[in-house]
């Protein structure tokens, strides 16, 4: 199968399956199930409520009285994306916005995630505390959308990093180690599911985090039984945090490559990283590649104004003539190489794109190029795959999904093609499974033979 576009079907029919609690199987896929070993044959797999119940080869597996059995030859199965680092409720109408944080733009953007087949999404920072009351309402039960996990508020410094527009209440900026240490006891009321720092000056034009500061909030974190990523760019800040205990790098190393003695402490402590490709990718490469902005894949996840305005003469010009657009195009080269050595060198390797912080990183859409970013940063597609699967779930300590396997929730993607020959392949959405419950995707690539 080859992989020029030949058609794009919005999701408009109703589930094809039934959701009355009949036990169903799904027979003979390829099934790639996320813990990286070599793909499945004529697999059977069996959904029963929410949950697998069962995974074994078509024709040699027991199904339960009753079950269902739908016909999936030809298909791929993967477990759904989970997205270790997005964002939610910081764009309205293609801007960002301190007024963007409300439950219809939050509940919309969940919905964009899941129909794009990301099933699980940690909104990293800058979150309203309303967005505890959606993510323990969802999981009540009764809010659709990718399951949201949360990093609450986070925690930035005074007058610099994130230097977005978000209300006050989005973000902690203390200032000093005390204050940072108050706002995780108030953060962990909230039982989130991960802690933000920032520690970067976004190009020289901050000060950063002091060590002092991100020390007191990794022990307080700790002390709370609450894992930290951060926000970080330079080699020497990985260094500083992944020796204070840091779980997680949320963003690529990009000043410099990585050496023996980072990759060393990354292995000892068991530190993810997580590359984020997109985030610099996204700064310019809407304005020097047309065929991107027609590309209906993302097309089906903007609007038409923020299109238009990728196209506009005056965009282009933008982006050309900004300063930093070097020192980006840069930072991604270095990053790439980064990735690729940690992943040789055995570094623990999560997936996530930043999408949803920025205009120009798309819910959906980033989750599959930054796949494709991964591979072209020189990881097989099977790696890829398991960082966004496995590696994802890993990271944010969720035992019950990221992999196609008994007991595991019911969260995967039906695809017309193969994305272990072709990453891209994950575009070509059939069916997306979210807590076994079928969902249509919003659009889905159709390939030529």
């Amino acid at each position: 199968m080859k992989n020029a576009l030949i058609a794009i079907i919005c999701a408009s029919a109703g589930a094809a399956f039934a959701q009355n609690g009949q036990p169903l199987v799904l027979e003979g896929a390829r099934l790639i199930d996320g813990t990286g070993g070599a793909p499945r044959e004529n697999s059977a797999i069996v959904i029963q409520g929410d949950r697998i119940a069962a995974v074994g080869t078509a024709g040699q597996l027991t199904y339960p009285k009753g079950a269902r059995v739908v016909d999936v030859r030809g298909r791929t199965i993967m477990p759904g994306i989970v997205n270790a680092h997005g964002h939610v409720g910081l764009v309205s109408n293609g801007k960002n916005s301190a007024d963007a944080y409300t439950r219809e733009n939050v509940l919309s953007q969940l919905q964009q995630y899941e129909q794009y087949g990301v099933t699980s999404v940690l909104a990293l920072g800058l979150n309203r505390d309303l967005g505890f009351e959606i993510r323990d309402e969802q999981r009540r039960g009764g809010i659709p959308g990718a399951s949201l996990f949360l990093a609450g508020r986070g925690i930035g410094v005074p007058d610099a990093a994130p230097p977005v527009p978000v209300a006050p209440d989005q973000v902690y900026r203390p200032q000093n180690p005390e204050e940072a240490r108050a706002d995780v006891r108030e953060t962990a009321k909230h039982h989130p599911d991960m802690l933000k720092i920032w520690v970067d000056d976004i190009y020289g034009k901050f000060p950063k985090m002091s060590p002092a500061t991100f020390q007191a909030v990794i022990d307080e974190a700790h002390k709370n039984k609450i894992r930290v990523a951060a926000h970080v760019f330079y080699l020497t800040d990985a260094k500083g945090l992944v020796s204070a205990g840091v779980d997680a790098l949320a963003h690529s190393i990009r000043d410099q490559a990585v050496d023996d003695e980072l990759i060393r402490m990354m292995k000892t402590k068991g530190t993810f990283y997580v590359s984020t490709f997109t985030v610099d990718e996204s700064a310019f490469v809407f304005a020097e590649d047309p065929s991107l902005t027609q590309d209906p894949f993302l097309v089906q996840a903007v609007g038409p104004a923020l299109v238009q305005q990728w196209q506009s003469a005056e965009y282009k010009n933008k982006v050309a003539n900004d300063p930093n657009t070097p020192k980006i195009k840069a930072a991604l080269a270095t990053g790439m190489k980064n990735l690729k050595a940690l992943s040789d060198a055995g570094v623990r390797i999560a997936f996530g794109t930043d999408s949803g912080a920025q205009p120009a990183r798309i819910p959906g859409f980033a989750e599959h190029r930054e796949l494709e970013l991964m591979v072209k940063a020189g990881l097989t597609p099977a790696q890829a795959l398991t960082a966004a699967t496995r590696g994802s779930s890993a990271m944010l300590n969720l035992a019950d999904r990221g992999t196609v396997e008994k007991g595991k929730r019911a969260d995967f993607l039906v695809l017309a093609g193969n994305p272990l020959e072709d990453v891209r392949n994950t575009r070509q959405l059939v069916a997306i499974w979210h807590g076994g419950k079928e969902v249509q995707p919003r659009a889905r690539t159709v390939a030529t033979k």
